[in-house]
């Protein structure tokens, strides 16, 4: 587990103030950004063992939707995650960014069906693709504590994304990572929205409301 600084925020806090949560979001971005390569640069088969973890604790229903996502730069490879899925009967999905920057899109994707270019670097279906909408999201980070806080990359999407979904649906958001990603807190705002558990490569950890 990765430590804060002896000033970091209590476990229960919310940075309430934008200003410094922006800053502490900031710098912890930026450790964990380092912290996160030199766990890729070391995790050969973690894609695997992420996916046996995943299947050991979660088995949701034939016809479930559930959202994935294609991996970049060093993040945690879920595709074997998302294939599992898929030959249990899932129905799969993949985000795209709108260009209005609110809430993502979820179209609908089989593996080996080919992508198209996204923001950011990113992979996404094409427009032809259907919409849907997932129950259950398999959610990339940077970092993650045990209250379900999790740090993201700063653009806000997931946090709108579940706030939109869990309005009108229940819906599990379980967090994907290397181990080595788990930090004491998290710093968050009032409104972060919060992950139901997270799945890495050495087991589950549900998160307790």
């Amino acid at each position: 587990m990765t430590d804060l600084s002896p000033d970091a925020p209590a476990l229960d806090t919310p940075i309430l103030d934008p200003e410094a949560l922006s800053r502490a979001k900031a710098d912890l971005r930026e450790r964990m950004a380092r912290q996160r390569q030199v766990l890729a640069a070391d995790a050969a088969d973690a894609a695997h063992r992420l996916a046996m973890n995943l299947s050991a604790a979660i088995a949701p229903s034939s016809g479930t939707i559930v959202s994935g996502y294609w991996p970049m730069r060093d993040e945690i490879d879920p595709r074997p995650c998302l294939t599992a899925l898929w030959s249990a009967g899932c129905r799969i999905a993949l985000p795209v960014v709108p260009d209005d920057k609110q809430a993502l899109i979820f179209r609908e994707w089989e593996p080996d069906e080919d992508l198209v270019p996204g923001p950011y670097g990113t992979s996404e279906p094409g427009p032809e693709a259907e919409v849907v909408f997932p129950t259950l999201l398999l959610v990339p980070l940077l970092a993650f504590d045990r209250r379900g806080r999790r740090l993201g990359y700063g653009g806000g999407y997931y946090d709108r994304t579940l706030v939109a979904l869990r309005e009108w649906q229940t819906v599990q958001a379980i967090g994907v990572a290397y181990a080595g990603q788990e930090v004491e807190a998290v710093p968050a705002g009032a409104h972060d929205a919060l992950l139901n558990g997270v799945v890495t490569e050495n087991g589950f950890i549900e998160i307790s409301e």
